[in-house]
């Protein structure tokens, strides 16, 4: 019988990817078969895990440019289509997270923050699937966050931006799926990244969030792998609109 969960051959592009969560997918996709297309803004990071990954003879390329502007998303899918091949997965992951309590955080900051969790996705999704939509078929994940579902305080800009892309996926869902588009989110609990690090050497939150955490512990960021293989096989097919959430069981408990 054939695997549906095979995705040998297929195109993954994955914002954000120099490091953290994106680098785990990134790589968890390419040694499970696909073509992998990390994306950055610092060229610097995003050569050093281009590097990494060409160590371990995995067929990936880098494409640096912001997410956020319109004018280099179209012309890096363009790109990447002529010169790479059709992008067969989109994953969204591409994040920063300004902290303090929301009397305090400035207007750049806030808009920053929705900026690159929230506009770029929809910039993204938006050029590739005019693409998917011609050849009547593709995947989009969105990578989304407890924040999407739960607030929890000094985080107020990054859980509006979150809870948004919960819904933009939504809308995406409803849009695209008649072309044959699968678009679903994965909802990260708390896995030990640059971006948390600051949280996790914190002893009171450490303590804090395993007592919170039904399993126990942090996750870790090759523990994502097996939903974006799923989310981009063709096991999800008949998937969509849907967020999964990996958290270790926070959202099942009070």
């Amino acid at each position: 019988m054939k695997d549906i969960f095979d995705i040998h051959g297929k195109i993954a592009l994955i914002t954000g990817s120099s490091g953290g969560l994106g680098y785990a997918i990134a790589r968890g996709l390419a040694e499970a078969g696909a073509t992998i297309i990390l994306n950055g803004r610092n060229k610097d990071k995003l050569d050093a895990a281009l590097m990494r990954l060409q160590r371990l003879n995995i067929n990936v390329y880098a494409k640096p440019f912001d997410v956020t502007d319109e004018a280099q998303v179209k012309t890096a899918v363009a790109e990447i289509e002529s010169n790479i091949g059709e992008i067969d997965v989109l994953i969204n992951n591409a994040g920063i997270q300004r902290r303090g309590s929301l009397e305090t955080i400035s207007e750049n900051d806030f808009k920053e923050v929705l900026d690159v969790n929230l506009k770029a996705p929809f910039l993204m999704g938006k050029q590739v699937a005019k693409r998917m939509i011609e050849r009547r078929r593709g995947k989009i994940i969105n990578i989304c966050s407890l924040l999407s579902e739960l607030g929890r305080n000094r985080v107020g800009p990054y859980a509006a931006a979150k809870g948004g892309l919960k819904m933009l996926t939504k809308a995406m869902a409803v849009d695209w799926s008649r072309y044959n588009i699968q678009v679903n989110g994965i909802g990260p609990g708390y896995f030990i990244t640059e971006m948390t690090q600051v949280l996790a050497d914190n002893e009171e939150f450490d303590a804090w969030l395993k007592k919170r955490t039904p399993a126990g512990r942090w996750g870790n960021p090759t523990e994502l792998i097996g939903t974006a293989i799923y989310l981009a096989s063709e096991a999800s097919n008949f998937v969509n609109g849907q967020i999964i959430y990996v958290d270790g069981g926070i959202l099942a408990s009070l």
